[in-house]
């Protein structure tokens, strides 16, 4: 020290001016030095420790290494005020602290980050304990039930992210009270009804996120105090009405606004144009009202400006020259006429002009760096313009170009997609084609489907070289890096025989057009092959299994279906479905087109991961075709061709008019025999024509199908006078006589109970049953219950559709004449109207059918893991077998789970056991499902003690189910349960169900291992009591 000392000392005197600055440097460093000390002698709130230590067991992860030190939260990263320590991946979950309070010992956390870690369980109420809590983002994980009303006391809120979850409910008008907000995110979540008026008090906000989440209604007009906006993603919703006009009044710090795929009502408000810092506007879906362009002229700052299906009329402005920021133009799908103006291809913009109806020829300049331009589907006419090179992006089908040689050699195949589809016009070669979209050529079903794998990009097109068929693709995915236009996928595509087939898909960002040329005229059957394979299944809990793919499809220009999902509508990702068409082919082309509306989710499991995508199509004649089949020139026997077929069709018409007379005479006899049958019988029931069931349900589509059980397929149809019904093709022979088997439906028609499905009537034709219900467009409890469907069951109605049902089993099993045993009661058989009130389903069935024809595995009618120990072992068969089902079900509507669940915990896989071991423990509402938000407990208790009594391993110890409706009411008390069953004890669940892995390899097991048991049910006892299902 005297050594550093006499050195300071033997320098040159400092002048008055560099001590002042040693003397600051000095006071600061002693300052920090303090400071360092003091945080590292700080501790945490000991309550927000408590209330951390809850948060993360609850979600089942823990503190990273980076923070967290000798068990002391605010340590490490904590402690730093950098935002790329606290993002870093390494350090997740994260947490940031202030260790200013009380004099530098107390450090309160302000920040919490746990992103992308598929974390699964609610939001906590915990929360509330982080008081000093600015910072919360918990996206990319799949937390449930809603988004609680508690986070609007967290008033020093800054940051509010949950995106990318799986929250439901209303958004609470509490969050309105967060004062502080300047960034709200709440895109891809199930959220439902409106958006509070309340969020209008936000008037810090700057960043708004609600794309995806399934709002509805108008946009608050609260929302005009929102005036610190900067960024806005609202697409992928329902939100109806006109945009406000506060938004070009009040919004003017607004630089990124997207409303794509919603229902708003056009115009397009002309002070958008006010809106002069935007540089991303993205506007998709207007219906009634019609805009021009001209509120675009003061975006100069415009670089991403889509404005696609949004009825824009009138022609494009030179104007647009002065967007010298722009990178991407899309104005397609809308009413444009005049020409194109030659200064936009002057530009460096992506340009996407197709479906409007300019006219004249494309301009004669292009800029170097314009490498992607559509006018597809327009009136443009001309020559093409020199510029054109193979290295262009470029789409100009359905123009009216002139072409010559050197066209074509450099867009091949042109010729044929000009407008009106001149190649074999009037003059066709082919009635059918198939296509492996995306992939390389392959057989599956007997179908030879052609390869379509050549490279397509944002605005192509490509022909077969034997005209047969083509496809054009236009669109360049948003926001996406590397995009491609196939996927590729490993997964073993379930509900196929053909798995191969689904292993490519063509996938496209906004219109995908498929074509077959040179058809000839008449009807067509067009068959579309779908499975999602970009998405996990939803069963995986995982945040990318949230992904929605939306797209509408159009058969000759008429839409088919809008808003089409393929999971939804296979029941899940990675199973096939087919979609079947009829088309009429009246000018020798047919056009197949997939079109993105700007529905479905944008950034999962990647951003810019959206549009339509199928497998395979296959298009076959519903008449005889006259064509060869064969491309021109392939076959030099025209004479002996013409010849041979001038010989086989005048006979084979000859032999199939003949065949007509024959079955058109065997099958009236068979419908005079039928209506013998009818005539003999007493009570008939209500009949149907196989032709009217037929077209009621479009010739049974798959699209109509609603599922199918064990007696056959179930497809929704709507009758001649308006009815919606549900239409069950039974695919197992009755074992019973015509005139019984009509008499036994005309008695369960007479069975009616407001909590019972309605048979109203059946069809026997020939070898033909089918019978037909009610429609109930809410579909089964179990979908309901297990998230196969976007119900949410509050407490008022599971406990509702406990007592309602009990009341349909009293009906059937005390009331009803006959009286009926269902053999077969589960959530599947439970269905919901519209109000969800819920009505049993099948009762009655079993009667009509020899066991050994059924999928079932002994003459044992009913599923495992619902079955009675008596009639699963010994066939003893009662009500009691139906009172032991419903104790069942009971206990899933309770919990919210099915009664077996392998990837639970051993002590949880199966339901009855759980919830005995919960009861025994006196924890019984610990089996009550955690989605619920509120919650009776006495009637929880009481659906609790109702079910482990109707499970019962003694049949005389199961109450009756008029007993049972008493005791839910509270009209009487739940008789006291002592013990658990002894099958519980004495049976290894393990090793009984560990093969029954999925409903199909049960059945296979069931049919091929299992002997038929005989029935043990008394029938003089029973000689009342109908075996149903």
């Amino acid at each position: 020290m005297k050594e550093r000392k006499m050195m300071i000392m033997s320098t040159k005197a400092p002048s008055s001016s560099k001590c002042f600055s040693f003397f600051v440097f000095v006071i600061f460093f002693v300052a920090f030095s303090i400071s360092n000390a003091q945080t590292q002698n700080a501790t945490t709130d000991p309550s927000e420790v408590r209330a951390l230590n809850s948060i993360f067991q609850q979600w089942e992860t823990q503190a990273p290494d980076t923070w967290n030190i000798s068990g002391e939260p605010c340590s490490g990263r904590a402690l730093s005020d950098s935002d790329s320590a606290f993002e870093d991946s390494s350090n997740n979950p994260a947490i940031r602290c202030d260790c200013s309070f009380e004099n530098g010992t107390i450090c309160h956390i302000t920040r919490l980050r746990v992103f992308s870690l598929e974390k699964r369980g609610q939001i906590p109420e915990e929360l509330l304990a982080l008081r000093f809590l600015t910072f919360l983002k918990i996206d990319q994980n799949f937390f449930t039930g809603p988004l609680p009303a508690f986070i609007g006391n967290m008033s020093r809120l800054a940051l509010l992210s949950v995106a990318q979850n799986s929250l439901s409910g209303p958004i609470p008008k509490e969050i309105g009270n967060l004062k502080e907000l300047y960034m709200l995110s709440l895109g891809i979540n199930n959220f439902s009804g409106t958006l509070p008026p309340e969020l209008g008090n936000l008037v810090e906000l700057q960043q708004l996120y609600i794309n995806s989440c399934g709002f509805t209604g108008e946009i608050p007009s609260t929302f005009a105090n929102l005036r610190n906006l900067q960024i806005v993603y609202a697409s992928d919703n329902a939100l109806t009405g006109k945009i406000p006009d506060f938004i070009g009044n009040n919004w003017t710090k607004l630089a990124s606004l997207k409303l794509e795929g919603n229902s708003f009502e056009g115009p397009i408000p002309s002070n958008i144009g006010n809106l002069t810092s935007l540089t991303i506007l993205r506007i998709s879906g207007i219906y009634n009202g019609s805009s021009s362009l001209v509120f675009v002229r003061n975006l100069k700052n415009i670089a991403d400006l889509v404005l696609r299906n949004v009825l824009l009329t009138g022609s494009i402005s030179t104007d647009i020259v002065e967007f010298q920021s722009l990178q991407k133009l899309d104005l397609s799908f809308n009413n444009l006429t005049g020409q194109i103006p030659s200064e936009l291809f002057n530009m460096n913009s992506l340009t996407f002009l197709g479906n409007n109806s300019l006219s004249g020829t494309l301009p004669s300049q292009k800029s170097q760096s314009l490498k992607n331009i559509d006018v597809s589907y327009n009136h443009l006419s001309g020559n093409l313009p020199s510029w054109i090179d193979s290295t262009l992006q470029l789409n100009v089908v359905a123009n009216n170009f002139t072409l010559n040689s050197s066209d074509i050699r450099l867009l091949p195949g042109l010729q044929c997609l000009q407008r009106g589809f001149p190649c074999n016009r009037n003059a066709p070669r082919y009635a059918n084609f198939a296509i492996k979209c995306g992939g390389p050529q392959m057989t599956a079903d007997g179908i030879l489907f052609e390869a379509e794998n050549s490279t397509l990009g944002a605005a192509t097109f490509n022909v077969t070289s034997t005209q047969k068929w083509a496809v054009s693709n236009v669109g360049l995915y948003e926001d996406r890096e590397n995009p491609l236009y196939v996927q590729n996928t490993f997964a073993q595509v379930k509900s196929t025989n053909t798995p191969a087939i689904y292993q490519t898909s063509r996938i496209s960002p906004v219109s995908l057009r498929y074509y077959g040329l040179g058809l000839e005229n008449g009807p067509y059957t067009v068959n579309l092959f779908f499975a999602e394979t970009a998405y996990p299944e939803r069963s995986t809990q995982s945040w990318k299994s949230l992904g929605r793919r939306v797209f509408d499809i159009y058969i000759q220009g008429s839409l088919k279906v809008k808003d089409f999902d393929i999971s939804k509508e296979a029941g899940g990702a990675e199973r096939a479905i087919t979609r079947n068409f009829t088309a009429n082919v009246t000018e020798n082309h047919l056009e197949i087109h997939l079109f993105w509306a700007g529905k479905g989710t944008c950034c999962v499991p990647e951003f810019g991961y959206y549009g339509p995508s199928i497998s395979a199509i296959s298009v076959v004649p519903d008449f005889i075709p006259t064509v060869s089949g064969l491309p021109a020139g392939s076959s030099n026997r025209k004479n002996q061709t013409a010849l041979i077929v001038g010989i086989i069709v005048p006979v084979g018409v000859a032999a199939l008019i003949l065949i007509c007379v024959i079955i058109f005479i065997k099958r009236r006899k068979k419908y005079d025999d039928d209506e013998e049958v009818l005539l003999a019988i007493g009570t008939r029931p209500n009949t149907f024509s196989y032709a009217e069931l037929k077209a009621a349900t479009e010739d049974f589509s798959p699209s109509n199908k609603l599922g199918e059980g064990g007696f056959g397929a179930v497809y929704k149809g709507t009758l001649s006078d308006g009815r919606v019904v549900a239409v069950k093709q039974l695919s197992v022979a009755s074992h019973q006589g015509k005139s019984q088997f009509i008499a036994e439906v005309a008695t369960i028609s007479a069975v009616q109970h407001r909590n019972l499905v309605k048979l109203y009537g059946c069809c026997i034709e020939g070898k033909r049953h089918l019978l037909v219900y009610e429609y109930l467009e809410n579909k089964s409890l179990d979908q309901a219950l297990f998230g196969r469907s976007d119900l949410h069951l509050d407490w008022a109605t599971r406990f509702n559709i406990c007592l309602a049902t009990a009341r349909g089993l009293a009906y059937l099993h005390e009331e009803s004449r006959p009286r009926i045993v269902h053999r077969d009661v589960k959530a599947s058989n439970i269905l919901l109207d519209a109000e969800l009130c819920p009505k049993i389903s099948d009762f009655g069935l079993a009667k009509l059918y020899d066991d050994k024809k059924t999928h079932i595995s002994t003459r044992v009618a009913g599923t495992i893991g619902y079955l009675a120990p008596e009639y699963a072992m010994r066939g003893h068969l009662t009500e009691k077998v139906d009172v032991f089902g419903y104790g069942i079900v009971a206990l899933e509507i309770l919990s919210g789970r099915p009664n077996t669940d392998n990837s639970l915990e051993d002590n949880k896989i199966y339901l009855l056991e759980w919830a005995w071991a919960l009861h025994e423990n006196n924890q019984s509402l610990d089996l009550v499902d955690p989605n619920l938000v509120e919650l009776d407990e006495n009637e929880a208790l009481r659906v609790m003690g109702v079910a482990l009594l109707c499970t019962q391993g003694s049949p005389t110890m199961r109450p009756p189910m008029s007993r049972v409706i008493a005791m839910l009411a509270g009209d009487i008390e739940v008789s006291g349960v002592i013990t658990r069953p002894s099958y519980l004890t004495d049976w290894d669940f393990k090793d009984l169900t560990g093969r029954f892995m999925t409903e199909d390899t049960q059945n296979s097991i069931a049919s091929e291992n299992t002997a038929p048991i005989p029935s043990s049910v008394n029938e003089t006892e029973f000689s009342g009591i109908v075996e149903g299902r």
